[in-house]
């Protein structure tokens, strides 16, 4: 099939067969989100709302695009913007990775970038202070909103849901990293629908306070978050399992050494949740073993300041188990 441009290739992302000999009770499979043009599966939402803003008048083309993200959503609102013609600005913090902040400048967003944490420790709760002083600001100025923003649920709903319906005659499992929330609460909703019986087990970080959790220093982007995002109340979650920083550096390494998958941190995550889980509750090997499905969002490309730079990667583990013994 041939496309007038790169960014209309969104969705339609593979799906790969993950052995796990040591759990012969489930069959694992892992969709590759970061074939998305962008690298992400947020180039699903990005693509959508911008899509859903234009269509319903909600924006013109006079309209200042706003964005609070240091990672994957502000690199494909950046793209997608830029490609429907809208001024952005991506509103970020100075954890932002350097590459990632290249490519949201290469794409065309102008970047401003908070300088101090909040009462958190993060610079999550600053950047959306920043967000609403620009809105304040600039006339005829659009707060995209990946925390609240309705849209952001029904991006996954009517795209990643429907293939994964696509995909799979049944599913007894689907394990999410969760950040912005968007992703969980339409995938979930939808395929709960589909297949009423399926668990949606949601993996967090430590150092999240998304599920109840106190707040601590994170240093892996990608998954977790410093707020609760409002989107998350329409999410149909059954389960949640807690993982450490140290057990996703090693999960990534091990997707990249036994399956040949460069993946970001939040599959580490991800992975590494669904062994612990089925460790936890093993499931008794059958004709039939439970189906489980799991997403790879974006490329190891992303963390190779980080969870693929071997010298990073002690100093951390060093400095982790020195805490851990305070």
């Amino acid at each position: 099939m041939i496309h007038e441009h790169i960014l209309n290739t969104v969705g339609k992302t593979p799906v790969i067969r993950l052995p796990l000999e040591e759990f012969p009770g489930i069959n694992l499979y892992g969709k590759l989100e970061f074939f998305n043009p962008t690298g992400s599966v947020k180039d699903r939402a990005a693509a959508y709302v911008i899509e859903k803003l234009l269509e319903n008048g909600e924006i013109d083309q006079d309209t200042t695009m706003i964005e609070s993200s240091s990672g994957n959503f502000g690199i494909a609102l950046s793209a997608y913007c830029k490609f429907r013609g809208l001024k952005f600005i991506c509103v970020v913090d100075p954890h932002i990775s350097p590459l990632n902040e290249m490519l949201i400048k290469k794409f065309g967003a102008t970047v401003v970038k908070v300088e101090h944490p909040d009462e958190n420790g993060g610079y999550l709760l600053n950047r959306i202070r920043k967000v609403n002083q620009l809105k304040k600001e600039i006339s005829n100025s659009y707060w995209v909103n990946q925390y609240g923003n309705p849209y952001n649920a029904e991006a996954y709903y009517y795209t990643l849901g429907v293939e994964l319906i696509e995909d799979f005659d049944h599913l007894d499992y689907l394990f999410l990293g969760i950040s912005s929330g968007g992703t969980v609460t339409g995938l979930s909703r939808r395929l709960k629908e589909k297949f009423p019986n399926i668990r949606i087990i949601a993996v967090d970080i430590i150092g999240s306070v998304i599920f109840g959790h106190p707040p601590k220093k994170r240093y892996i982007p990608g998954i977790g978050s410093s707020m609760v995002p409002e989107i998350l109340k329409m999410a149909k979650i059954d389960d949640v399992v807690m993982m450490d920083e140290v057990t996703t550096i090693d999960m990534c390494h091990e997707l990249l050494s036994r399956f040949n998958i460069y993946a970001g941190g939040s599959s580490g995550s991800a992975y590494g949740a669904i062994k612990k889980y089925f460790t936890d509750h093993p499931v008794t090997q059958t004709d039939k073993p439970n189906e489980v499905v799991t997403l790879f969002p974006d490329r190891g490309e992303r963390y190779v300041y980080t969870v693929y730079n071997d010298e990073w990667c002690k100093n951390f583990k060093e400095n982790h188990s020195e805490m851990k013994k305070l």
